[in-house]
């Protein structure tokens, strides 16, 4: 089992930075991969960026490439996900999951979940 608690979410303005941390415990993650979903009210969940546990490799949603930089911190066992140039319609709920292997995009490949945390960008 993977424990993933979210934190760092918040209400910001359209332009402000945010960095989101997921801190991970309950097993060896040197073979997971770690990825950040966000899912707006009355959307589909959908992918914004993924990183090996094992070689620091990312995988990002091309819409979002440049603007959010995903990290880890292997001592701390945590993911990060900053934010710039935060937009209105960066609102949602942002998940960060876990799964054995390669990074991917796809949210059913995923086993482990956190509960989310609440992102607001004001205009």
């Amino acid at each position: 089992q993977v424990q993933l608690v979210e934190s760092g979410g918040g209400l910001v303005q359209a332009g402000d930075s945010l960095s989101l941390s997921c801190a991970a415990s309950g097993r060896t993650l040197r073979s997971y991969a770690m990825g950040w979903f966000r899912q707006a009210p009355g959307k589909e969940r959908e992918f914004v960026a993924a990183i090996s546990w094992s070689n620091g490799g990312t995988y990002y949603t091309d819409s979002l490439k440049g603007r959010f930089t995903i990290s880890r911190d292997n001592a701390k066992n945590t993911v990060y996900l900053q934010m710039n140039s935060l937009k209105p319609e960066d609102t949602a709920v942002y998940f960060c999951a876990a799964k054995r292997g390669p990074v991917t995009g796809w949210a059913s490949e995923y086993d482990y979940w956190g509960q989310g945390t609440q992102v607001t960008v004001s205009s």
